[in-house]
């Protein structure tokens, strides 16, 4: 491989916190920090050796976050640190500008990842025109200059669920599965989880009925599209959304060269990465355009081609069309559970997916096997990284 071949020696994630739960007092270099801590520990090499932190973060509003987390791990003074906000797509361009560091001989060892402290986001406001009126409060800003390209992501998803014929049942029962899945494998998803403020797994999946699940309320109805036909129940309920949450995740990543001087024994190699964009009206099509454009990259045909998939499915209606347009079945995807189940810590959530995908190549164990982690963003962008299992123990 070339010199400066991105290979990842280690990889490590917070559990995910619901808002307002375990993490609720927590800024976001102070869930970061001891993630940060203990991937360093995990590949054995010094906090002198990293030459760059890459993080992404969503709610920070400016600053630089990235900053913090690297000075609150003890990183040294003199160590670069670029903070992304590409919304819930940064923790995985964090990734791919940490490999395009070590290609450009700018940095030999980077962390990259994202952390979000949701709980702890500042309320927004938007200033006054005229001096002396009062102040605007806003939830979330602008993703596209022109309102009518700018929707309600969640309104996006009612009105996608409900043109595409995916009825309320459909999304319920992907996201039950997903529920099911992560409380079936907690410990084993233990392992890859660095405990902050006492949490050692992810704190939202639970148990339910599908007698309950029928009685939750509904967020979201779509716009009925087929004028003089009954319309099926395609309502998106508060199952079929990731909730809001905290939490963090980072991989290690280096050149053969840095690899060779601290004595580590790489785990993974990065293949390539995708940053794409598309119409902002349909946000949650944007992770499988990047799944394409990266695949392109990687030199594969399909999806299937990769052993370890990973969405981070926002929506339940998310899951299932990336499924069916890349020829997928749900179970093949987000096999310990995913993003319905975990929870959403936004500009995390692409480096958690990733952390996901490197924690089963190594279960699986089979060498050359590959992974991709997939995420979607507000403003129809989306991101994708393919990497590869070298055969090594991280």
């Amino acid at each position: 491989m070339p010199d400066t071949a991105a290979l990842i020696a280690a990889w490590a994630r917070s559990a995910v916190a619901p808002h307002g739960g375990a993490f609720r007092h927590l800024h976001a270099h102070e869930i970061g920090a001891p993630v940060l801590q203990a991937l360093l520990e995990r590949a054995g090499i010094p906090a002198s050796a990293v030459d760059a932190v890459v993080m992404g973060n969503a709610l920070g509003a400016g600053g630089n976050p990235a900053r913090m987390v690297a000075l609150a791990a003890g990183l040294p003074d003199r160590c670069a640190a670029f903070s992304v906000d590409t919304q819930c797509c940064a923790g995985l361009d964090a990734v791919a500008i940490a490999a395009g560091l070590l290609a450009s001989g700018q940095a030999d060892v980077v962390v990259a990842g994202g952390v979000e402290a949701w709980s702890r986001a500042p309320i927004r406001q938007h200033r006054p025109l005229v001096a002396g009126d009062p102040t605007s409060p806003y939830e979330r800003p602008a993703f596209a200059p022109e309102p009518a390209r700018d929707p309600d992501l969640l309104q996006a998803a009612a009105d996608f669920a409900a043109t595409h014929h995916i009825s309320r049942a459909q999304q319920d029962a992907y996201a039950l599965h997903s529920h099911e899945r992560a409380l079936a494998h907690r410990e084993l998803q233990a392992t890859e989880i660095v405990p902050v403020a006492g949490l050692h797994w992810d704190a939202y999946p639970r148990a339910m009925r599908p007698a309950a699940v029928a009685r939750l309320p509904v967020q979201a109805v779509g716009a009925q599209t087929d004028a003089g036909i009954a319309p099926l129940d395609c309502a998106v309920s508060t199952l079929a959304i990731s909730t809001r949450a905290d939490g963090a995740a980072m991989v290690l990543l280096m050149t053969e060269a840095a690899a060779c001087k601290h004595g580590v024994r790489p785990a993974a190699q990065w293949r390539a990465s995708a940053s794409v964009g598309l119409d902002p009206a349909m946000p949650l099509l944007a992770a499988e355009a990047a799944t394409r454009a990266v695949l392109q990259r990687a030199n594969l045909q399909n999806a299937s081609d990769c052993e370890v998939i990973e969405l981070h499915d926002a929506f339940a209606v998310q899951g299932l069309s990336y499924c069916a347009a890349l020829g997928l079945s749900p179970d093949s995807i987000n096999r310990l559970g995913g993003g319905i189940a975990r929870g959403h810590p936004i500009g995390a959530s692409g480096a958690i997916a990733l952390v996901r995908v490197l924690a089963d190549l190594q279960r699986l164990g089979r060498p050359c096997a590959l992974g991709l982690a997939a995420v979607a963003g507000a403003g129809g962008i989306g991101a994708a990284t393919v990497v590869e299992w070298l055969g090594e123990t991280a």
